[in-house]
């Protein structure tokens, strides 16, 4: 009898679980927990990161654009074609315009943004077929779970506001 040797190939779910593991960051930091990775053809995390924008007094400083930074870092190129980012949070206009400016193959996200969601809630920006490079968009990859902290922390946030 031959042994099989299995290969698992991770799934959207273990790196969307991965970016959740960002966004328990950025609350432990006191920012929104929206967390980002940025992953190779082959599996390998390239860069991940989480909101820092009050930390860091940034208004640019997404979980997606530190995440994309670091990915771009490691590279050495500001251009990632083949490469996926998985992001916690339905991104906004300003990060999918990176995103497409990147170069990315795909943006897995989790949980849909009603009120800032520029991949399908509010805009999508993706669909303009004017745009001179586009990206494969999947939302709702552990939405549910994803929500969730987002859910958590406002709640949090409200109740020590009453409280004051």
């Amino acid at each position: 009898m031959v042994d099989e040797v299995l290969t698992s190939v991770p799934t959207d779910t273990y790196f969307m679980s991965l970016a959740l593991e960002q966004a328990e960051a950025a609350w432990r930091l006191g920012e929104v927990p929206v967390g980002a990775v940025v992953v190779d053809a082959q599996g390998q995390v390239l860069g991940a990161g989480c909101n820092r924008t009050i930390i860091d007094s940034d208004p640019t400083a997404h979980a997606e654009i530190v995440a994309l930074r670091a990915a771009a870092k490691h590279l050495e190129n500001y251009r990632l074609p083949g490469i996926t980012l998985y992001v916690t949070l339905e991104p906004c206009v300003m990060c999918i315009g990176a995103m497409l400016h990147a170069r990315l193959a795909r943006v897995v996200y989790g949980a849909s943004d009603p009120k800032t969601g520029a991949c399908g809630s509010v805009l999508n920006v993706g669909a303009l077929a004017q745009l001179n490079h586009h990206t494969t968009v999947t939302g709702g990859v552990l939405a549910e779970p994803c929500g969730d902290v987002l859910r958590r922390f406002f709640r949090e946030r409200r109740q020590k506001e009453t409280i004051k």
